[in-house]
């Protein structure tokens, strides 16, 4: 059998017969360029019978011709690069270190590697900036002596089942890299080199970066733990807007949402002012647009659990006649009031403005009794304050009382009285509310007193009231005088006086035409 240096003297001459010179052109140009002598297929199959145990005599089903004579280019040029002093002999040494330029290319050749020459003992691949997975293509050479991978940027991991075949191999070198950090201090693969082997290759747990690590997880993860904490209670109690809606605290407000709601209080926001209340106009982080009274005194501890407890039942009111009651606030200096915001006309503003028709009148007046009757079914320790200048109007025209508080539970007559007041100001012309201040005992004698002619001449003539329905307006009043009468001990109940409104808004049609639109009136804001 022939040795390994006359097996690698074999290929030389296939070469050399091809280029005269040696390293004629590079190792890409002769692979592009370079074809198989005539007798190559013969030169192979005499190889392998003269030595079974070369690379590609053991390829299966059958002999690359291809691949193995691109083998052949490679290693001639690669045997002469890595300085090899008599290349036509022997092949002992890959050295490609320091040669960034070519080393790459040498590596890519996984055809090289696969028939890895048998009389290779060493390889050096070091220094040359190289980048990607451990070159496993290298461990196909199973009977080095020596691998110098070191200085190179490879990453992943160590495959150290791969080196088991590698017998022979007493020296590795895998320092500065950029591996995976595994467990190969405990590994027998580790046992058979030692730490020098694999300095800052990433693979051995590095002391330094384990007690940094260490300290953080023993005290740096805590103190982020704390002031996450610290934060989310922040949020809870300052900002609990910025929370899911699930764990916000209902209907309860902080001063930090309402600065954030007005730009710090800024008078761009602000819609109205007095010495002790301050009026501004917000828009809460969902886009919600509030309106914001806060009151400038200083209440003792008593009152003002007494201010939140009635704050709490308000917050449950619920009827498309009421403003929306949204919460409260209490700071240092300030406790505040938060209600949906609405259109800022009012039903004196409307009635003055516009003229609005008898049906329309009636609608307003239908949803007020509405919304008196869920109270006082629900509600009844809510007072409430029914005047054209505090009940508001919605853009369809419905009416929202505005002003409501938890009071006095016996207080139905005066509502009583306040409704008939409110229903004589629907009705009658402003001249007559303006010119008469007999009182009500008065004022209702003289209402009394007046026959038909007389008494249409008192009716706002805006409403240009027909035959048709001057009896359901004549009803109307008769039903606020029964309403403001203080002589009269039975006044009339808030049933009788919503099935009265319901009858005559029924008759009425209820709804305006669609084309009707009626004037808005902006008021004018005071600071």
């Amino acid at each position: 059998m022939v040795t390994i240096s006359s097996t690698w003297y074999l290929f030389l001459p296939i070469i050399l017969s091809l280029c005269p010179i040696t390293l004629c052109a590079s190792v890409l140009e002769d692979l592009k360029n370079l074809h198989q002598p005539p007798d190559f297929n013969s030169t192979i199959f005499s190889n392998c019978l003269k030595n079974p145990s070369l690379r590609y005599c053991s390829s299966s089903p059958m002999l690359d011709l291809d691949e193995i004579f691109k083998f052949t280019i490679v290693a001639s040029h690669l045997c002469n690069e890595s300085k090899n002093p008599n290349c036509v002999e022997s092949f002992p040494k890959v050295d490609l270190r320091n040669r960034p330029n070519i080393a790459p290319l040498y590596l890519s050749f996984d055809f090289f590697w696969k028939y890895c020459p048998l009389s290779i003992m060493s390889i050096d691949l070091s220094n040359n900036s190289m980048k990607g997975d451990f070159p496993t293509d290298v461990l196909y050479c199973t009977q080095i002596q020596s691998l110098d991978l070191s200085i190179n940027a490879f990453s992943g991991d160590i495959p150290i089942q791969s080196f088991s075949p590698l017998t022979n191999l007493t020296f590795l070198n895998l320092s500065y890299n950029c591996f995976s950090e595994s467990k190969l201090s405990d590994s027998q693969f580790f046992k058979r080199f030692n730490s020098s082997s694999f300095l800052h290759s990433g693979a051995l747990l590095d002391q330094k970066r384990f007690t940094v690590k260490a300290i953080f997880l023993l005290v740096g993860f805590p103190i982020l733990v704390i002031l996450m904490v610290i934060c989310f209670l922040w949020l809870c109690f300052q900002r609990p807007d910025f929370l899911p809606s699930k764990l916000q605290r209902s209907r309860r407000f902080t001063p930090a949402i309402l600065k954030a709601a007005t730009n710090d209080f800024s008078n761009k926001y602000l819609v109205g002012k007095s010495d002790v209340v301050h009026i501004y106009k917000g828009i809460l982080r969902d886009g919600t647009e509030v309106k914001i009274e806060m009151y400038w005194d200083d209440i003792p501890r008593d009152s003002y659990r007494k201010f939140v407890e009635e704050c709490k039942v308000l917050s449950k009111l619920h009827h498309k006649n009421l403003v929306r009651f949204l919460g409260w606030c209490r700071s240092r200096k300030f406790r505040a009031i938060i209600t949906e915001w609405t259109r800022e006309e009012n039903v004196e503003m409307w009635l003055s403005g516009s003229g609005p028709p008898w049906n329309h009148r009636l609608k307003v007046l239908m949803g007020v009794v509405a919304c008196m009757r869920y109270l006082q079914e629900e509600w009844p320790e809510v007072d409430y304050e029914l005047n054209t200048s505090s009940i508001l109007l919605s853009d369809n025209v419905e009416p929202l009382i505005s002003r409501f508080k938890v009071g006095d539970q016996n207080s139905n007559r005066r509502k009583i009285h306040g409704f008939g007041v409110f229903l004589l100001e629907m009705i009658l012309s402003r001249k007559v509310q303006e010119e008469f201040d007999g009182g009500d005992a008065g004022f209702i004698r003289f209402m009394r007193t007046l026959n038909l002619a007389d008494l249409k001449q008192m009716i706002d003539e805006r409403m240009k009231v027909t035959e048709t329905i001057f009896h359901q307006v004549k009803q109307a009043l008769s039903l606020g005088l029964m309403c403001i009468d203080q002589s009269n001990s039975d006044k009339p109940s808030l049933a009788m006086i919503f099935n009265t409104i319901a009858r005559a808004y029924k008759a009425s049609h209820a709804l305006p035409s669609a084309n009707h639109r009626f004037k808005r009136h902006m008021p004018v804001q005071t600071k």
